[in-house]
């Protein structure tokens, strides 16, 4: 009897304390902005966690405290500028302490609105962050993309379980469109995987619930929504143009007619042009959308939030074409309702 009621403290006693290290390790604010921790050279751990609690970083001095002697780690926090997020879990926060990975190690990166992969696996080469096509090759395809619990790439299951936006493609479709554009700070030792990580998380939080929710109130996909917004993107820059624009692309689908984006024969011809010819325009492939009605099979770039949200919540409007143009010096869009008015618009702004 003894030796059983023993046994029940024991249990309920680990339960308590595995409990309590749960709640204790959680992140001290799940919505908090990373922030700057400086580590003095000579700081101790108990100095480091008072630190930390000031700063709101973490939710228990002694949990952390804690974690660091159980992992044999006091003395080994690197002094210098840490990035640190309250988003964090105390587990998180050690291990990047630890890991040597102060500020003088990071380097900003900033991917553009607009940019497809081509264009930021470029942008890191140039920056010698990364290998010409190193970046590339990670995200080419869903199934090249380790799962985040560091399991082997390889199909569907590979993908990493929070992003759930990603769940309804293929293993051989591409990262396009999902690779947020933002300013970034990352290590200049880190892998293409984690500065797509980077950018997969950043899409994840900026797609809030209120537009997801949208979305599927529309009957649409997400898929759907991101690659009528790389279009945008790049067919137009200002704002209200974009909601113009979606409206227009909107209805063009809406009512059997192709999309014509000059946009999609960019991305499939590689190269831009202010007009294109009539060959131009039968070239074949799935991406032509003067050839082939509805979107394209998925994002030709990039977008912003901007695009993003004009494709969710487009501009009620008539026109039925539209055209950029460079006015007094100024980059100008040109809409019109027949395709008469369009033929002459281009006459007088593409000579």
């Amino acid at each position: 009897m003894l030796k059983k009621i023993f046994l029940i403290i024991i249990i309920a006693t680990a339960v308590f304390f595995g409990l309590a290290w749960k709640k204790l390790n959680n992140p001290a604010d799940p919505d908090g902005a990373d922030r700057i921790f400086t580590v003095s050279a000579g700081e101790g751990t108990n100095q480091i966690s008072d630190n930390l609690f000031g700063q709101k970083l973490i939710k228990s001095k002694l949990a952390f405290e804690t974690y660091v002697w159980a992992r044999g780690w006091e003395g080994t926090i690197k002094a210098g500028e840490h990035t640190l997020s309250p988003k964090l879990n105390i587990r998180e926060i050690a291990q990047s302490l630890v890991s040597g990975n102060t500020i003088s190690s990071e380097e900003k990166i900033i991917v553009k609105e607009g940019w497809n992969i081509g264009d930021i696996d470029s942008y890191l080469s140039e920056k010698n962050i990364l290998a010409s096509g190193e970046f590339k090759n990670v995200v080419d395809k869903i199934s090249n993309f380790p799962a985040r619990d560091g399991s082997a790439p390889g199909g569907q299951s590979s993908i990493p379980k929070s992003y759930i936006f990603l769940n309804a493609l293929s293993e051989n479709t591409s990262l396009e469109g999902y690779l947020f554009p933002d300013t970034y700070r990352v290590f200049k030792n880190s892998s293409a995987e984690e500065i797509a990580g980077k950018m997969l998380a950043n899409f994840d939080r900026k797609l809030n619930p209120e537009l997801r929710v949208e979305i599927e109130r529309q009957g649409k996909s997400v898929h759907e929504i991101i690659t009528m917004a790389s279009l945008i993107e790049k067919e137009v820059r200002a704002t209200e143009d974009m909601k113009i624009v979606s409206g227009i692309f909107w209805n063009r689908i809406n009512n059997g007619q192709a999309l014509q984006s000059c946009a999609t024969l960019a991305y499939v011809l590689g190269v831009n042009k202010p007009q294109y010819s009539e060959a131009d325009t039968k070239i074949d492939s799935p991406y032509n959308t003067y050839q082939n009605k509805g979107l394209p099979p998925g994002p030709i770039a990039n977008p912003g939030m901007n695009a993003i949200k004009a494709a969710i919540y487009p501009t009620a409007n008539d026109y039925n074409f539209f055209l950029t143009a460079e006015v007094n010096g100024e980059s100008k869009t040109i809409y019109s309702r027949t395709f008469e008015e369009h033929v002459r618009n281009k006459g007088i702004y593409l000579k």
